[in-house]
């Protein structure tokens, strides 16, 4: 994704000001059949292609990066790749990674060349996995064969290689389109037909579909026997749209039953992959499209990405790669443009949520209203922590509103004390770029290298009888260490 003039639908769920007192939760003691496993990288990013070397550069990169996996315990899953992946030409001969002409620093370029030394520089600064996109618009098999095979001979980490980057959004005068027209079904033969050509070099590695538009359940039975060479499939998503002036919507954006719905669709292309045998991930997500207008930078924001890379994976996403790109000009953004945005907090929240022990999630409410709740299970099935969320929309006037919610079972002790661990800030529309103070454990922040900055502060929660009692603002999240 970069400048697109698409614009999507908003999901609209507007939440009230003010929400009750919610019924008394009860956790489950073991994890249920219902709970969705959690994958290592389950938090993930993604690198605009022409933009990778430059986040090399940025000290910030490997610091978030890192951040992360010692949340997690393993290293981030990074994909790179974007609408410059169309726009490159592999150039075996090239000493730089990649070569191009911009009027301005901030711009994208409408073509540039790439070389061996891009995936050098892949294998070296990034230690999770990484998926490389490749060019098949301009039609260039052979160009791309080439820097396919580069690739899998440079890269240790190489986890999959995808075949061009939204190819629902090819013009009609793309030089992969034949003459009788563009279409899913002249995609997915243009893909069987570059899989099938390009695997005996490289492997059965590739990512499919890689679709903004199109639901890629359709596409899978397309594919044939090609299924084979197929590693995961992907969709992109971008709940709303910045493009070409059109309007986002902060507190839509942030709505916990707006997220479920939105999510929801997600489910039937996920189980679509799995019964082939592959992964299916968000392969470039973000909040909205067109770099992310102005509710991407805000706390609101992060709080989005909590509660949506958890209902994604509750409906069978194995991987959300949050996207970043162009430095300098990207609201969206987690590092690099200004500071360590609001986003980011989100991004490191969720992950202590899932922590290195998170195995299982199971979601506790109905998800019909504004108030989240999920518990995480360790690989033993025994539940380990919670999350709250309260989605109701805070801006800053009139007085902030404050839910209680109450749980009991699982692993909450008959008495004594546990404690939390609380994401807040000024309010919804607040961002750290223009000086609003988001904390996490009411000390922790980043610098703009995105150091951790302060200790955390966990709160003691009295248990008694057996039941605990958390109150969670608006626009506000909390994590319970049962």
């Amino acid at each position: 994704m970069f400048h697109k003039g698409l614009k999507f639908s908003i999901y609209f769920s507007l939440v009230s000001s003010w929400t009750p007192w919610v019924t008394a939760i009860t956790i489950p003691t073991t994890a249920p059949s219902t709970a969705s496993t959690i994958d290592s990288s389950q938090v993930a990013v993604s690198l605009e292609f022409f933009a990778f070397p430059g986040y090399t550069e940025l000290v910030s990169t490997g610091t978030c990066l890192a951040n992360l996996q010692s949340l997690r315990g393993a290293p981030v899953a990074v994909r790179i790749g974007g609408t410059t992946q169309d726009r490159a030409t592999y150039d075996s001969t090239l000493a730089t990674p990649v070569s191009y002409t911009v009027a301005s620093p901030t711009d994208a370029p409408t073509s540039l060349t790439f070389g061996p030394s891009f995936f050098t520089l892949a294998a070296s600064d990034l230690k999770g996995n990484v998926t490389i996109g490749l060019n098949r618009q301009l039609n260039n098999q052979a160009n791309t064969l080439s820097a396919a095979v580069q690739a899998k001979n440079s890269m240790p980490n190489l986890y999959a290689i995808e075949l061009g980057n939204e190819p629902d959004l090819y013009a009609s005068t793309s030089p992969i389109v034949p003459s009788s027209g563009w279409s899913q079904t002249a995609d997915a033969a243009s893909e069987k037909s570059w899989f099938t050509a390009i695997a005996p070099s490289v492997g059965n590695m590739f990512q499919a579909a890689v679709y903004l538009s199109w639901r890629t359940a359709a596409t899978i039975p397309l594919l044939g026997t090609s299924i084979n060479n197929v590693r995961s499939v992907s969709e992109h998503s971008y709940p709303q749209s910045a493009c070409n002036g059109a309007s986002t919507n902060l507190q839509t954006l942030m709505s916990h039953s707006g997220i479920v719905s939105y999510t929801a669709g997600f489910k039937a292309d996920a189980a679509s992959a799995h019964s082939a045998g592959v992964r299916y991930f968000l392969g470039e997500t973000n909040s909205a499209t067109c770099g992310g207008g102005g509710i991407s930078p805000t706390f609101g924001a992060a709080l989005w990405i909590v509660d949506y890379v958890l209902q994604g994976a509750l409906n069978g996403v194995e991987r959300s790669y949050f996207h970043q790109g162009t430095i300098g000009d990207c609201q969206y953004c987690w590092w690099g443009r200004f500071t360590t945005g609001a986003p980011f907090y989100g991004a490191y929240f969720v992950s202590a949520f899932l922590g290195t022990d998170g195995a299982k999630l199971e979601m506790l409410d109905d998800g019909t209203g504004a108030i989240a709740s999920y518990v995480i299970f360790n690989s033993a099935g025994a539940p380990v922590r919670l999350l709250i969320y309260n989605s109701n929309y805070y801006d800053g006037t009139g007085t902030r509103s404050s839910t209680s919610v109450s749980f009991s079972g699982g692993g909450v002790p008959a008495s004594g004390t546990v404690t939390a661990l609380r994401l807040t800030g000024p309010n919804a529309t607040s961002r750290v770029d223009e000086g609003g103070i988001v904390t996490i454990g009411g000390g922790v922040t980043f610098d703009g290298d995105c150091n951790v900055v302060g200790s955390e502060t966990r709160e003691n929660v009295v248990v008694s009888g057996g039941a605990l009692t958390v109150n969670v603002q608006a626009s506000e999240a909390l994590i319970v260490f049962l």
